[in-house]
């Protein structure tokens, strides 16, 4: 696949998932433009996409506060520059406790920032591509957490399920202007966000057994099938979510382990 003569904007790349999804696209031609909260990750990710050849540059912004104004403000930054002919919506986060323990507040910031924040970035490109007769693609990275409930995780699963939600609505909106989108879910990867429980060995053990492929891979694994669903062979594919997730979600209950029989 190649995507040269194409700019993509990243939310959420200056690591993890978006910057796999970053690097990936950059060795497919892809003019890159990163995105995050914390400007100190920036130029370590742009050192790595630029390693692929490509041209990047990095937008910074705090889509926590979720309100139409600063997102605004921020793809009128992206497009200062030019503009981008695909979408990634990526940046999110996890902060939940307990569910009777859980605040108003991280309710509110995972909604703002999982939800409200894809919402208007889309908006607002959408506007712009439409105004300019631009047939742009779109992705939205969602979680098998949208399908999949996990205790302690009720805000994020609930947002997660709002993604995929939104991948069906918007494509089905977006399609008249010539605008395809869908969604990506991975399952458990080693990303910064995980990577505390998994250092723990047997909750990684326990997860692999809990994974048709018995794997727990890297946040790379999700890379080629964004890439494939922003390029020309994903024509036909509009308003799906892809799972990421070596079968987790396809899999009622794992076999117990011999010793447990």
């Amino acid at each position: 696949m190649t995507f040269r003569d194409k700019s993509v904007f990243i939310t959420g790349s200056v690591q993890g998932i978006g910057l796999a999804i970053a690097e990936r696209l950059g060795k497919a031609g892809a003019e890159i433009v990163l995105h995050g909260l914390e400007e100190t990750k920036a130029e370590e990710a742009l050192d790595r996409v630029t390693a692929t050849g490509a041209k990047a540059r990095f937008v910074g912004g705090d889509l926590a506060k979720g309100q139409p104004g600063n997102i605004a403000e921020l793809v009128e930054r992206v497009w200062a520059e030019g503009p981008v002919d695909l979408l990634v919506c990526n940046a999110g986060t996890y902060i939940d406790d307990a569910f009777l323990e859980m605040s108003y507040q991280k309710l509110d910031l995972t909604l703002r920032l999982n939800v409200y924040a894809y919402f208007l970035t889309v908006q607002e490109v959408a506007k712009r591509w439409v105004a300019a007769g631009t047939k742009g693609r779109i992705v939205l990275v969602g979680s098998i957490n949208g399908r999949l409930a996990e205790d302690k995780h009720v805000a994020y699963d609930a947002s997660k399920g709002a993604v995929e939600a939104m991948v069906r609505s918007l494509a089905v909106s977006l399609a008249p202007h010539g605008i395809r989108v869908n969604g990506m879910a991975p399952g458990l990867l080693y990303t910064p966000l995980t990577s505390p429980a998994l250092d723990d060995a047997r909750f990684l053990q326990w997860m692999k057994l809990h994974t048709p492929s018995g794997e727990v891979p890297g946040p790379e694994a999700c890379a080629s099938t964004v890439e494939f669903l922003l390029s020309d062979d994903a024509w036909h594919v509009r308003g799906q979510m892809i799972f990421v997730d070596g079968g987790m979600s396809a899999w009622q209950q794992p076999d117990p382990p011999a010793e447990l029989i």
